[in-house]
């Protein structure tokens, strides 16, 4: 008996019994054998010895695995070889780019489509549309919103009033008393805002100090006279404009047209006001805290 792979096989040689069990196992393979028939056909349990015996012979078709990403690799050349790019190709297929880079990566690399300068016009065109329907999205969203807060109550108002100016109007401090009503701002809207709730809060117009402060290099006149259209009074009755001194080393971005500075405005003789409006904050502020408990 000759051993192979552990076993004896009587009558021949070694290496006659391992070209015959070859010979046997090429007849199979081309016959349309699989290896695990041809396995069980001539009684070899060891893989190794298996593989070698059909060394060459390619399997037949009907033991190969479909490779469900063939037809997308054969779309992709075809695709690769008409110009696109990677990224078009993977738009179009839905597949990953590295995907890609292995199917085409013997194909020549396609020739541009668009020069330098056409593709910077394609990029700022496409940006421009891009921006377009972001502003036209924030406008819908914006006048939405601005439905929802339209017809206020003069609860609200009231609400609305004490909270703008404690966060935006003088307030005294421990190390520097000063109870009076003083509100500053270069928000119109805001302007507007703070006088109606003074009007609810049943301030006289004739309490009320105006003053501008801008910066001196700007278009002074032109500012007065905005803030004073805006709050309906003759710019004669301004106080002295407070003008700031431009320091060259600074570069100040509120500049142009529509820099008009800051509107202050005083209520005269408003000590006992001031205190309430404190006294209103301090309300809200404990209604809040023990909402959050």
């Amino acid at each position: 008996m000759t051993e192979i792979s552990g076993r004896r096989v009587g009558g021949l040689s070694k290496y006659e019994d391992f070209e015959g069990l070859r010979e046997r196992a090429v007849a199979l393979r081309r016959a349309g054998f699989s290896l695990r028939q041809i396995r069980d056909e001539l009684k070899v349990h060891n893989n190794d010895l298996l593989n070698r015996l059909v060394h060459g012979e390619p399997p037949p078709e009907w033991t190969k695995r479909p490779n469900a990403k063939d037809d997308l690799r054969e779309r992709a050349r075809e695709l690769r070889l008409q110009g696109w790019t990677y990224d078009q190709i993977q738009v179009e297929l839905g597949c990953s780019k590295s995907s890609i880079s292995l199917w085409v990566r013997d194909l020549p690399k396609p020739e541009p489509r668009y020069t330098p300068e056409e593709q910077r016009a394609l990029m700022r065109e496409g940006l421009a549309k891009l921006r377009n329907a972001q502003d036209e999205e924030r406008k819908k969203i914006k006048a939405t919103a601005s439905r929802e807060t339209r017809e206020l109550s003069d609860r609200e108002l009231f609400v609305l009033g004490t909270g703008l100016y404690w966060a935006e109007g003088q307030k005294s401090k421990p190390y520097a008393r000063r109870e009076a009503v003083l509100f500053v701002n270069s928000d119109p809207d805001m302007i507007r805002v703070f006088l109606a709730w003074l009007d609810l809060l049943g301030v006289a117009p004739e309490r009320l100090q105006y003053r501008v402060m801008i910066h001196e290099n700007a278009d002074v006149s032109a500012a007065e006279q905005y803030w004073a259209d805006l709050v309906c009074v003759d710019v004669s009755v301004f106080q002295r404009t407070t003008l700031k001194k431009h320091n060259p080393k600074t570069v100040r971005k509120n500049t142009g047209e529509d820099y008009r500075g800051c509107l202050v405005i005083r209520v005269r003789q408003s000590a006992d006001l001031y205190c309430r409006i404190e006294g209103w904050w301090k309300g809200i502020a404990a209604d809040t805290e023990a909402r959050l408990r």
